[in-house]
């Protein structure tokens, strides 16, 4: 899914395109893509575009008469511009929006259809599409402290929480826990104010980071042609058994659902291997506790596997 530095950079290139263009026509291919029926969706045509901005991860098109169209990506969902009367991309088509200049085509690669199209007016409906997270760079060191300790919670479910902290996923949190050397289970009640604002100037620094390197790798005028939660630039995210870049241990994954975990064991948890639950099911007492652990498990394992050299097992 589209985190904030995918978003801003999106939003910002989409203001450039279509501010104060009109839209002229909506195209929808797919039933499931418009969530809401009031105002209805003819209602935006023939409106100029105001402007664009981002609410956690929603990309929204302001449009005159305080209305708006709200675009929930989600994983799969993407936006392309296009040249005028563009047709919608076949099997992954979900939408075209023709302004007067060109069309927006909007395309979800997935066949679960979680991509969201909202028509609003007014304010107040705008605002119900915010999960109320703030913005982390908006925050003080103190009010960041008390967000992040508010409940009891891991780091990792903190930072993704979109009514906690506004456009943090899954990718950016594994980055921003390696830089700033926490463990992505450690209970945010038990973080100290140092912690607290060590971790505070990673969330900013990783998502200035990769903001900046979107905006220097944007090939369209919407952006990269692919929005993927894994960049070669990471540290950790999507870089199981490669080298951590700062200790040169193999990073350790953890999946669960359709989310995961990536992390440096000697940079992040002292050297101790995080328990992943269907392994730990699985192995139950044999499951390794530290790398060395593990790179013995390995070594039993192929030894194991391996074809006996002895005399009685050569083919005759």
């Amino acid at each position: 899914m589209p985190e904030l530095p995918d978003v801003v950079v999106l939003v910002e290139k989409l203001q450039d395109v279509v501010a104060g263009h009109a839209l002229v026509g909506v195209r929808l291919a797919s039933p499931f893509l418009l969530r809401s029926v009031t105002p209805p969706i003819a209602a935006v045509v023939g409106k100029r575009v105001l402007g664009t901005q981002r609410i956690g991860k929603r990309v929204v098109i302001g449009l005159e008469d305080e209305l708006a169209l709200v675009i929930h990506l989600m994983i799969a969902g993407r936006l392309q511009w296009r040249e005028m009367g563009a047709k919608i991309p076949g099997k992954i088509g979900v939408a075209a929006f023709d302004f007067d200049h060109g069309t927006l085509t909007f395309t979800e690669a997935s066949p679960k259809k979680r991509a969201a199209l909202h028509v609003v007016r007014g304010a107040a409906a705008l605002a119900e599409h915010d999960p109320g997270g703030v913005d982390v760079f908006g925050v003080s060191v103190a009010e960041f402290t008390t967000l992040l300790r508010a409940e009891r919670h891991t780091l990792k479910r903190v930072l993704t929480d979109p009514r906690t902290f506004s456009g943090i996923g899954n990718a950016y949190s594994d980055e921003i826990l390696h830089h700033a050397q926490l463990s992505p289970v450690t209970l945010s009640t038990s973080l100290s104010d140092d912690d607290a604002a060590t971790l505070l100037a990673s969330v900013r620094a990783v998502l200035t980071r990769f903001t900046e390197l979107l905006r220097q790798d944007a090939s369209t005028a919407l952006g990269p042609e692919k929005m993927t939660a894994f960049r070669p630039e990471m540290a950790v995210h999507g870089k199981a058994n490669q080298p951590c870049p700062r200790c040169g241990s193999p990073v350790q994954r953890i999946a669960y659902a359709d989310n995961e975990t990536n992390y440096c064991a000697p940079c992040q948890t002292g050297g101790r291997l995080l328990a992943d639950r269907a392994l730990s099911r699985l192995l139950k007492d044999d499951f390794p506790r530290t790398l060395d652990d593990l790179e013995a498990l390995k070594r039993e394992h192929r030894e194991k596997a391996a074809p006996s050299s002895s005399p009685r097992s050569q083919p005759k």
